[in-house]
């Protein structure tokens, strides 16, 4: 037993319910917080004081005993196995497998157990996920999420508990901005590091008026402010725009139908799952290509998806840090390995599991699979540098966000479905710091 009863029964008693803290250091466990600005935190007075000794030493006894030689080193998963972007976790999943597989699944002797937590893409349930994963379960790190409402839902309570979170895809920039910590490590991309890159673009090409539109959550309003800066800036004007209800929406017809009036040059959009399906083909059934180009963050056609949006997808010019026809040594090889155990090419969010896998199991060597300093073990993570099928990655030291080259892509048919040609590559693009303090 890594915890003893008594020390988890206390833990209980002291945090019942769901609460939202970041406050560095164990001591302040169950002091009520108090909302000071974005990203500061400072604890409350009165019983919360009184509390804080005996909870904080509930959490050191209940998450940082050593763990037995033969026992296995534990992830949690939290990812999304249901709803509209069940088909992104499970491809992350996968991907993630597939590189423990390459990169070791064993250290000092500890296999790697993986956990798997259903966060259904919803903060509260992402967040009592978490707490399962970390109290019962008692997993030593934690993956996870893939939206970025559910990320933000976990950032306080992990940098609490001092347990490192992973993050293989949720691009919430708060997280490697404003609300960074050092527990939380980002292996996918921020949402800015990813629309930014494309604000440019549509007024070089011609397109000057532009009409936006997302799903309406963190993500999709991030990834609107990153495009709009640089679009403006570059001598762009926004026709209009849109935010659709994420997660509710499946008929696009009334926002397609204000498009089609505005009548603008482009339009840009973020969707991803089932949502970006939907759009891309309701897209096409008004009528609206070719005369209005359709743009945006290239989940709209990730590889995972494109063929079910079939002709529809065709011309979409899109941005994103994996497309599986890159030319590395390390992309050949994953495609192979990934085609062989499922039939099928990667998309970037399988990339994105495998990439994830790498930092872990290097840090994991590192330690000879020793995982009670979760701090050494954060650290060797942010050590790791190398070269996957995105190309060169490694962790930015002032964000704890990745570092990677981005791409601008066109979508065409070819011989074997749809291919995605690389239009134009940016390199080593990282975010800056944003209101990050690390030290």
């Amino acid at each position: 037993m890594r915890t003893t009863r008594a020390a988890t029964r206390r833990l209980r008693e002291c945090w019942p319910k769901p609460r939202r803290f970041a406050i560095p250091g164990l001591a302040a466990a169950c002091a009520p917080p108090r909302l000071l600005q974005v990203g500061r935190w400072e604890t409350g007075g009165g019983e919360g004081h009184e509390r804080a000794a005996p909870c904080g030493a509930a959490l050191a006894a209940a998450l940082g005993a050593p763990a037995a030689a033969d026992e296995p080193i534990r992830i949690g998963a939290i990812l999304p196995y249901s709803g509209v972007y069940a088909s992104l976790g499970r491809e992350i999943d996968q991907g993630m497998a597939l590189g423990f597989d390459a990169f070791g699944a064993e250290f000092g002797g500890r296999a790697i157990e993986i956990a798997r937590e259903d966060s259904e893409a919803k903060p509260a349930t992402g967040l009592a996920k978490a707490k399962k994963l970390i109290l019962d379960d008692r997993v030593d790190l934690l993956v996870g999420p893939v939206a970025s409402n559910v990320a933000n839902a976990l950032r306080d309570y992990v940098h609490r508990a001092g347990v490192p979170l992973i993050i293989p895809n949720a691009g919430n920039d708060l997280l490697t901005g404003a609300r960074c910590s050092p527990w939380v490590l980002r292996t996918s991309f921020s949402n800015g590091q990813i629309a930014r890159g494309m604000g440019p673009w549509p007024v070089g090409a011609g397109y000057r008026r532009v009409w936006t539109i997302a799903a309406d959550y963190a993500a999709g309003r991030q990834m609107m402010d990153a495009f709009r800066v640089p679009f403006l800036a570059a001598g762009g004007e926004i026709a209009g725009e849109s935010f659709a209800p994420f997660r509710e929406t499946r008929d696009y017809g009334p926002y397609l139908a204000r498009i089609k009036a505005a009548e603008p040059d482009a339009v840009f959009a973020f969707f991803a799952g089932g949502e970006a399906i939907r759009f891309v083909k309701q897209f096409a059934e008004f009528g609206l290509a070719p005369g209005i180009r359709l743009t945006g963050a290239g989940f709209l056609v990730s590889p995972l998806y494109v063929e079910a949006q079939g002709p529809a997808a065709a011309g979409v010019i899109g941005i994103l840090n994996y497309l599986p026809g890159l030319d590395n040594a390390a992309n050949r090889a994953f495609q192979a390995a990934y085609r062989e155990r499922h039939d099928r090419p990667a998309s970037e969010y399988a990339a994105q599991g495998y990439d994830t896998a790498r930092p872990i199991a290097a840090a994991l060597a590192a330690t000879n699979g020793k995982t009670e300093d979760r701090a050494a073990l954060v650290e060797a993570m942010r050590r790791a540098s190398f070269d996957g099928p995105r190309g060169p990655l490694r962790i930015d030291p002032a964000t704890n966000n990745v570092v990677q080259d981005v791409h601008i892509f066109e979508t065409r048919p070819g011989p074997d479905g749809m291919e995605f040609a690389v239009i134009e590559s940016l390199p080593e693009m990282r975010d800056p710091p944003n209101g990050c303090d690390l030290g």
